[in-house]
């Protein structure tokens, strides 16, 4: 791989989001081909797999399934946009990867770390995030941004749901040191985004 992949994790309604698509402004004006995509999502394929997974109808969804409709989308995001885009040279930002399926479907669904290893390898192909950004943020926080109205069926999830989550992320930030930089989510949106750009020129510099 000769591009470079970075990951933004966190809670709903952290605003990772809205800071990837701020660096991707950011690399773009430095005329850095880039690449923003989401999970689950991306390929055509892997929106409607999207669908399925966050309609509320869909509230009878065993854990079991929920891991391995991630994993498949994941997969076909993967093989057909991520990696042909790295190989390219390009940067590659995708707003949650397969940290967000260790944390929602692991720490909070409670199932075990070694099946969603194992399968992570396969459905990733080996692809390991260069940076990945946390945007740490309490869970009642995060959810008091999201219209009750407008919330998936992942943001209805519970609020201890949501803090086993956040629990999930800071334990893998905890084991993964290396490749994880952890941000202020009560922090403003653009001293969030100056933290992420330090955090990008620290790593290209050390390139």
């Amino acid at each position: 791989m000769t591009g470079t992949f970075i990951t933004f994790e966190g809670i709903e309604g952290c605003g990772k989001s809205t800071q990837a698509k701020m660096l991707k402004e950011y690399l773009e004006k430095l005329s850095q081909p880039t690449l923003l995509t989401r999970e689950p999502g991306g390929p055509e394929i892997s929106e409607k797999i999207r669908r399925i997974l966050l309609s509320v109808d869909n509230d009878e969804m065993l854990p079991e399934t929920e891991m391995l409709l991630y994993m498949a989308s994941r997969s076909q995001h993967t093989g057909q946009w991520i990696i042909p885009a790295l190989q390219k040279g390009m940067w590659v930002i995708s707003d949650r990867y397969y940290d967000s399926t260790l944390a929602y479907q692991g720490a909070a669904r409670k199932i075990d770390r070694q099946i969603i290893d194992l399968i992570t390898r396969y459905a990733t192909y080996g692809l390991v995030p260069d940076i990945t950004f946390l945007v740490d943020l309490p869970a009642e926080i995060g959810l008091s941004r999201i219209a009750a109205k407008d919330a998936d069926r992942m943001e209805k999830e519970s609020l201890s749901f949501h803090r086993n989550v956040r629990d999930g992320f800071l334990a893998i930030a905890a084991s993964e040191q290396a490749r994880y930089v952890i941000l202020d989510g009560k922090k403003s949106i653009d001293e969030i985004h100056l933290d992420v750009i330090k955090a990008v020129e620290e790593w290209r510099n050390n390139q």
